[in-house]
């Protein structure tokens, strides 16, 4: 199976990166090898990506709900972030990928703010891949920081004035299409308050690969499946067909 770039490739594919705990406890390993074994395989994606000619690619690397998880795991987490942005920006950006973290950043260590924004100006004219990093974001969240930079960008205007397309323009994703294809491994259904807004019309793919597992044929395997799916934004089969002629 062959994907190439054709009318059908999703311009914006988002991943729920699920699974690492268990692919560690799965071998008796501590579930922080899992992660750090996951983290390993995101350079090849991205320029896999790149290739095939996605135009941006979101992962959900650190929920709001996060924090609660273990003392330990949450420590190697920001670890892991901190030499993500070390050891392999300097190779996607030459690869042309422009970083881009959304979510409350605030609530991270000054150090890994001060990375994050070396990276972010570093690589802010490339333009091959658009590489989105959910960090300490939530979908609820997005929605409601939205409403709240609307109302702070227009303090005399009511609510009422209020459309969805001007509330897009203050979304962390604003300027980026919505999500095609959104893809979870590691076998849960659901999207964990991720991209709320953004995936009202993406595609749903579940998958049981344990996120370390999920390489290149898995990805060109979710790809393949979405470019069978019928986007019909809310037209009946018949009219979708005629609109495609």
């Amino acid at each position: 199976m062959t994907v190439q770039a054709t009318a059908t490739l999703p311009q914006h594919i988002a991943i729920i990166m699920d699974g690492n705990g268990r692919w560690a406890q799965q071998r008796h390993l501590p579930r922080t090898v899992g992660h750090a074994k996951g983290s390993s395989g995101v350079r090849g994606l991205v320029e896999h990506c790149a290739k095939l000619g996605v135009k941006y690619l979101t992962l959900f690397a650190f929920s709001t709900e996060n924090w609660n998880r273990p003392a330990d795991e949450v420590s190697t987490l920001m670890g892991l972030f901190v030499q993500y942005l070390e050891k392999e920006m300097s190779s996607l950006a030459a690869a042309g990928v422009q970083l881009k973290v959304i979510g409350d950043v605030a609530g991270f260590a000054p150090e890994l703010q001060t990375r994050i924004q070396a990276a972010e100006k570093a690589t802010q004219h490339n333009q091959t891949i658009t590489l989105v990093v959910a960090a300490n974001y939530g979908g609820q969240w997005d929605v409601v920081q939205a409403v709240k930079n609307w109302q702070a960008a227009h303090p005399e205007a009511s609510a009422d004035q209020l459309t969805q397309a001007q509330l897009a323009q203050y979304l962390s994703t604003a300027g980026m299409p919505d999500v095609d294809l959104l893809i979870r491994t590691g076998g849960e259904q659901r999207i964990s308050n991720f991209l709320l807004w953004q995936s009202a019309y993406a595609e749903l793919y579940f998958t049981d690969v344990l996120w370390p597992d999920f390489d290149r044929v898995q990805l060109e395997k979710a790809i393949y499946w979405y470019g069978q799916r019928q986007r019909r934004f809310g037209l009946t089969s018949d009219q979708f067909l005629k609109a495609a002629v």
